[in-house]
């Protein structure tokens, strides 16, 4: 992979971690505090949920910006989407028939991810071997 096609990638996927973390809180609130109430998510931990997610998904995106230990941020984020992708599943799988496809693109952010942490470590074998 390109070096700076590695660092585009990096860089969008922090854009998303960011944008979903300020759309969670500033965006449709009341959408998110909808959905949990159907999953029988109420009340302060509907709120605490919403804020904690909002916290985690910032820290993934600046963490990436980082690039400081990118497997581990890259780990965490493929850890991250699965909860997320099974608690909304329990919640309301119709989330995999929806038009905008709020869980089936976790497929395709799952693959990238995989080719950036592949993409990652021939890096630091790179790094590693002499020249």
């Amino acid at each position: 992979m390109h070096p700076v096609l590695f660092i585009f990638s990096r860089f969008s996927l922090s854009l998303l971690w960011i944008t979903t973390a300020y759309a969670s809180v500033f965006g449709d609130y009341n959408f998110g505090i909808s959905v949990l109430a159907n999953g029988g998510i109420t009340g302060g931990f509907a709120d605490l949920s919403i804020f904690g997610g909002a916290a985690v998904d910032t820290m993934i995106g600046v963490w990436l910006l980082t690039g400081w230990k990118l497997k581990e941020c890259l780990i965490a984020q493929g850890i991250v989407i699965i909860i997320y992708t099974g608690l909304l599943t329990v919640i309301d799988s119709s989330f995999w028939s929806h038009p905008f496809g709020p869980l089936t693109k976790n497929i395709p952010i799952i693959v990238l991810i995989a080719i950036l942490f592949e993409q990652n470590e021939r890096n630091i074998q790179y790094k590693k071997a002499p020249h």
